[in-house]
């Protein structure tokens, strides 16, 4: 027959079993935690690391520069003589091309303009009258001429006939030789004056060649002054705006004193300062992206400086195309170059775990631990950096400043 049997338990060795079994489990659950506090030689915390994963993808290597908007053609438009400005036209205003934007009033031009043209017309009249007086002079000579001819014709007949007769017996020789005789000084006379036609011709030319060499020289003169009238009315050469006024309204001004400038609105560019290592990798005609109004605009290099100014080498790019509107000088727009584009390249986003671990080393992030690896990396844009060795896509890194981990293999994150 079954009977009930009273067994007697120590407390004490219930309770250390309780509170072994207790230890076991905790040590069990405990495990990991503490092998990584075992392994690691240093401990941070996570919330002061910043994280990215690496990935595939395409990588641009850029470089994104603050910018200022200047104009490529923004000439300062000078009084060409001394006078009164009227100013017609106000800074910021936009004009059109050959629209008035001041007037000088110069009465000293004026009147030297007035001056060359009476000279022109004194010029003119004298070089008409000598052309007149040598057409003359050549009638003369030449009627001259024509006139000892016919003499010479004559002289030569009356020989024939003195010769004729003296050959007949019916003439003596002194009418013969007289006959002669007058044919050889006609024959002078006309060659006298022949050469008289022909240096009047020459004089005559040259008189006549000084005097127009004088009205071309008085016409140079006055068509200069009367520009210069002209430019006292001071028109837009473009299309453009005015940026700035150098001289108030009613204000005396001085020959070539500057009295406006004027910005082509269509030639706004973007000078940029290069940092001096990317000088020799920014040619001309490297591609650029400008932003502005919450958009990007195509842009290129059109020059580059030849100098260092400051560990800068400054260089302007132009748009390419479609330009936003409203642009002021002086105004800031970011600009990004782009050097290279290599498609599906391993990549991670950069950081400064590149200048901690020379681009050599990067902490890979496994749960609560963070292991120092080798790596190698390639080329680096603005936010991102090529990994040609060393990480797989889909790894997570420690991509903010390492400095602090030291030489350490395993840092375990609190």
């Amino acid at each position: 027959m079954d009977r009930t049997v009273s067994v007697r338990r120590n407390p004490r060795l219930v309770a250390l079993i309780a509170v072994a079994a207790a230890v076991l489990l905790l040590l069990a659950f405990a495990f990991p935690s503490i092998n990584r506090w075992v392994r690691a030689e240093r401990s941070v915390e996570a919330a002061s690391l910043r994280l990215a994963t690496v990935t595939r993808g395409d990588l641009v290597r850029d470089l994104s520069v603050q910018g200022r908007v200047v104009a490529s053609l923004s000439p300062t438009l000078f009084s060409p003589g001394q006078g009164i400005v009227t100013l017609r036209t106000q800074p910021g205003a936009e004009v059109v091309e050959g629209q008035i934007l001041a007037t000088i009033d110069s009465k000293e031009l004026q009147a030297a303009l007035d001056q060359a043209e009476a000279q022109l017309l004194s010029t003119r009249a004298q070089f008409d009258r000598e052309t007149i007086v040598g057409r003359q002079a050549q009638l003369r000579a030449g009627q001259q001429v024509k006139l000892l001819t016919l003499r010479l014709t004559a002289a030569q007949r009356q020989l024939e006939r003195v010769d004729r007769l003296a050959r007949e017996g019916l003439s003596n020789r002194s009418d013969l030789e007289a006959a002669q005789d007058n044919v050889r000084v006609v024959a002078m006379e006309l060659e006298q004056a022949k050469n008289e036609l022909d240096l009047s011709r020459e004089a005559g030319g040259f008189e006549v060649t000084t005097l127009e060499q004088q009205v071309r020289r008085q016409e140079s003169v006055t068509a200069e002054l009367a520009k210069r009238v002209e430019a006292l009315t001071i028109r837009a050469p473009f299309d453009g705006m005015v940026a700035a006024l150098s001289v108030a309204d009613s204000d005396a001004v001085a020959a070539n004193q500057p009295i406006l400038q004027v910005v082509n609105l269509s030639s706004l560019e973007v000078e940029i300062g290069l940092p001096e290592a990317y000088a020799s990798e920014t040619p001309i005609g490297t591609p650029a992206i400008i932003a502005s109004q919450d958009r990007e605009y195509p842009a290129r290099v059109t020059a580059v400086s030849p100098e260092v100014v400051n560990s800068q080498v400054m260089a302007r790019v132009a748009f390419d195309g479609e330009r936003p509107d409203g642009l002021r000088q002086n105004q800031r727009l970011p600009v990004r170059l782009t050097f290279e584009s290599k498609p599906n390249v391993l990549k991670v986003q950069r950081g400064g775990f590149i200048e901690a671990g020379g681009g050599r080393s990067a902490w890979v992030v496994n749960g609560k631990m963070a292991t120092r690896r080798e790596i190698r990396t390639g080329v680096a844009s603005v936010g991102e950096i090529e990994i040609t060795s060393g990480l797989e896509e889909g790894e997570t890194i420690i991509v903010s400043d390492t400095t602090a981990f030291g030489n350490a293999t395993n840092v375990m994150l609190r």
